[in-house]
């Protein structure tokens, strides 16, 4: 029993030592928030979708306000030109100029991917921050791309959560993530996401570009990049309407 007693306070002896040299889980998730998300923010991008056989691109302009609020036009090519998506907390119209139609999308429909990506709507509209939604522990350290980064486990603490959990490579220096696998509930990987070109704007880390893959189908990923970024910016209240998908 003395041997059994002394066996276990050594292996937790160990196990505190381990987790000591990493800094608080808490902490760089917060950090994390701070870089990724704000009050409100504007940006243009690039999407390009690369298919089994073709890629195409799709340039957009996207106003969002908090997590509860986000409204896209697609600029160009001519082909989804006009078209619009408005998000007001957990509901999503589209508007289409072809049809002249706006259509609420919710329910399983979701889980559809957005124009052939591998993004899905479920996914355009989580913008929840990560302290919100996630318990987080740090299991360890790598090296990816030249940067060393802290190895994190996240676990969904809400039940409306696209992905039950995440496992996340947080680049030490700037506290942005470099590498997201992103999990069901079985534990079967189903995206993988990886963010470059990381880029200091007012004040923040922010990465301008992302690649997103959906580890189910076929395909050579889907690429964000983004041509303009800006934060803390007057938002008129107007655009966040359904009138604004026919203007």
């Amino acid at each position: 029993m003395k041997y059994i007693k002394f066996l276990l306070i050594f292996l937790l002896a160990i196990n505190s030592e381990t987790y000591a040299k990493y800094p608080d889980a808490a902490g760089i998730i917060k950090k994390i928030d701070e870089n990724m998300f704000s009050t409100n923010r504007v940006f243009e991008s690039v999407m390009t979708i690369n298919g089994k056989r073709s890629s195409r691109s799709i340039v957009s302009r996207t106003y969002s306000v908090g997590d509860e609020k986000s409204f896209t036009e697609y600029l160009s090519p001519a082909s989804e030109k006009g078209t619009k998506m408005l998000k007001l907390d957990n509901q999503l119209w589209i508007y289409s100029p072809g049809t002249d139609r706006i259509i609420q999308i919710s329910g399983h429909l979701l889980r559809q991917s957005v124009m052939g990506s591998d993004l899905s709507y479920e996914d355009m509209m989580e913008e929840r921050k990560l302290t919100d939604i996630y318990d987080a522990k740090v299991i360890g350290e790598e090296e990816i791309s030249n940067r060393k980064c802290w190895v994190m486990e996240l676990t969904a603490k809400v039940e409306d959560v696209a992905y039950f959990s995440q496992k996340l490579w947080v680049d030490q220096e700037s506290y942005v993530p470099i590498r997201e696998d992103l999990f069901g509930k079985s534990g079967k990987l189903l995206k993988r996401a990886t963010l470059e070109n990381i880029k200091k704007i007012q004040g923040r880390w922010f990465p301008m570009k992302f690649t997103y893959k959906d580890m189910l189908k076929e395909g050579n990923g889907t690429v964000f990049e983004m041509t303009d970024v800006k934060f803390d910016q007057k938002i008129p209240a107007y655009i966040f309407s359904k009138a604004s998908l026919k203007k």
